[in-house]
């Protein structure tokens, strides 16, 4: 049986199919047509997990869709009726777009269907699935866990903004919801919009942030913004937003509270914005904290999933690590709404056909890594590298992971094209830019010339798997790259007394330990931990750097600049690789220098992308 998942019109659509409940294939649209967050009908995503299958769309058996859009007309427009007169200009730029494509979208998605195999019955194959419901079931399902407590956490759905679910065997049950207005991922995004950062796209940077500032406006938040129960349930203070009823997420009166008007994008960041992101990270953990102890408290498990847009948040999720209400979690590595094809079509399989489920062997998940991408042949390789102009050297395996290891360890910042694109917003080793965690400069090196985004941004170590206890304070797998953890105090630099009393931005660049370029302010980092049976090639780069420096970690940022889609196919990375200040490139086995390229062939890559 095949059932494809998908999520669309929305942001970040993507496509999943599965063969008799096993994931074959899933990507976003993005990666295929270069537009970040594409919301658009997953074509080319539907296209790529039919081919990964082998299978033609009349093949596929059911079609199940993330969410259910009567459900979600229903909140609009009682929302502005509840808020009537206010919202009438919001009201009027929805309501035509709700009633010329979304109010119809069955009727939508049967044509976009159509037009791949025209003699099927698509309504008849059609499923759709509640918004939370779909981010609980890419959560469990997937999980190496018999039976968990299943927490989903985001913007909105239909009405629901976070979920408490059970999930026993292929069994999965609803308990409690929390609905609209009254949200922690909108929350969460009226702070990111106010520091200046773009809604569903910069709370990586809020959160980037936070650990610059000291958490001065917590109390106001708590005072004004939010009524927090002890159970983690909580109320918002709508008099200070704007999302119900207008085009912004907070209005005068936040502004008035917070000391100004929101930040515009070309602003400078100040000490007062790194606060601010200090401020509702705090808040947002207390909350998270709360509704996984009374989670605990509720389903009296010991595991725990999370998913939806909010579980991205990494940082909280280290500290539910940490706090032991749960022996252990595990996180929907495409987390966001993408994850919400793959959960869609899990539920189907599960929920509404009643199949069974079976776990994977060793106590694995499902997900094998999230390289659930398209993958190239060297052949393939080659003849896109030879189309584009490139010189490049077609190695062995053994020469060029020596090769790549040698330029990291030497400073040089590599691009790793390998194996199966990630499925997710996390770059895994599939499709990655490398460096050497032990240079300080290497963070804004990184930062500047090849991602071309905000210095104060931090980056991520892979490390090896058996070497992760050695490094940081964590005694979990971190396999997607969502927990932090600190850095051991056996690994800390001794700080003088003039480093000690920087603050803001200054913190920058003081080495703080022997990894320094993967080191935030505040000891921590975010942590990818890769085994050999996952990435066998990426563990093997690991190791020769280990071997020639001592170190087991390599810098690991996602394969574009900022504001681009993750690459997906050989002429992306040599376009990106051209277009930045990357040394060296390794696509499967062909190795490129950059010294060796055609001058000719490099472009403005800066400014291709609009900003994210």
């Amino acid at each position: 049986m095949f059932i494809l998942g998908i999520s669309s019109y929305y942001h970040d659509s993507a496509a999943c199919l599965l063969r008799d409940g096993v994931i074959v294939g899933a990507a976003q649209e993005e990666r295929f047509t270069r537009v970040k967050h594409d919301p658009a009908f997953p074509l080319n995503a539907v296209k790529y997990c039919l081919a990964q299958a082998g299978v033609s769309m009349q093949d596929v058996d059911y079609v199940a869709f993330y969410d259910k859009p009567f459900l979600k007309f229903d909140r609009l427009i009682e929302t502005y009726i509840a808020f009537a007169p206010r919202g009438f200009a919001s009201f009027r730029k929805a309501m035509p777009v709700w009633l010329r494509e979304k109010l119809f979208l069955k009727d939508l998605l049967i044509g976009e269907l159509a037009n791949l195999a025209p003699a099927v019955d698509w309504a008849a194959r059609m499923l759709f699935g509640e918004h939370h419901l779909s981010h609980a079931a890419s959560a469990f399902y997937p999980s190496p866990f018999e039976s968990a407590a299943v927490l989903t956490l985001d913007g909105v759905g239909e009405w629901a903004t976070s979920s408490l679910a059970v999930g026993r065997g292929n069994a999965l049950e609803v308990l409690r919801e929390l609905h609209f207005p009254h949200s922690l991922g909108l929350l969460y995004s009226a702070f990111t919009y106010y520091a200046g950062f773009k809604v569903n796209s910069g709370e990586y940077k809020l959160m980037g942030l936070a650990p610059y500032g000291q958490p001065t406006y917590a109390g106001l938040i708590r005072e004004h913004l939010i009524d927090v129960k002890d159970d983690g349930s909580f109320r918002l203070n709508m008099d200070y937003f704007d999302y119900c009823t207008g085009l912004k997420m907070v209005n005068a009166r936040f502004e008035q509270l917070f000391g100004g008007p929101a930040r515009l994008p070309h602003e400078a960041l100040t000490t007062r914005h790194m606060d601010l992101a200090a401020s509702i990270q705090q808040v947002t953990e207390d909350i998270m904290l709360r509704l996984t102890r009374a989670a605990a408290r509720t389903t009296g498990l010991s595991d725990l999933c999370l998913a939806g847009g909010v579980a991205l948040n990494c940082v909280a999720n280290g500290k539910l690590l940490r706090d032991g209400a749960f022996k252990r979690i595990w996180v929907q590595p495409a987390a966001g709404d993408a994850g919400g094809a793959l959960g869609a079509a899990l539920s189907a399989h599960h929920g509404m056909l009643g199949m069974p489920r079976t776990l994977a062997a060793n106590g694995a998940d499902s997900m094998r890594g999230s390289y659930l991408g398209p993958s190239f042949s060297q052949q393939e390789i080659n003849a896109s590298l030879s189309a584009l102009g490139a010189v490049y050297e077609v190695l062995c395996d053994d020469e060029l992971v020596a090769r790549c290891a040698a330029d990291l360890a030497d400073g040089q910042a590599a691009g790793w094209f390998q194996g199966r694109m990630e499925f997710g917003p996390r770059a895994l080793g599939g499709r990655s830019i490398l460096g050497d965690p032990r240079r300080v400069d290497m963070q804004k090196t990184l930062n500047l010339k090849i991602k071309f985004r905000e210095s104060f941004r931090p980056f991520a170590p892979s490390v090896l798997a058996e070497d992760a206890a050695d490094w940081f304070d964590i005694d979990a797998t971190s396999a997607y790259m969502l927990m932090v953890a600190e850095v051991k105090l056996d690994r800390r630099l001794p700080m003088s007394a003039p480093d000690s009393a920087l603050f803001g931005i200054d913190q920058l660049n003081v080495a703080r330990s022997q990894i320094p370029a993967v080191t935030h302010v505040d000891y921590s980092a975010r942590i990818q931990t890769v085994d050999a049976l996952t990435n066998p090639r990426y563990h093997a780069l690991l190791t020769e750097f280990k071997r020639l420096t001592g170190c087991p970690l390599l810098v690991n940022t996602s394969f574009n600049v900022r504001g681009e889609p993750i690459v997906c196919e050989p002429g992306d990375a040599f376009r990106c690789f051209m277009g930045t200040g990357m040394d060296v490139l390794a696509i499967g086995n062909a190795y490129l220098r950059k010294s060796a390229q055609d001058p000719a062939l490099a472009r403005d890559y800066q400014h291709a992308f609009a900003p994210d």
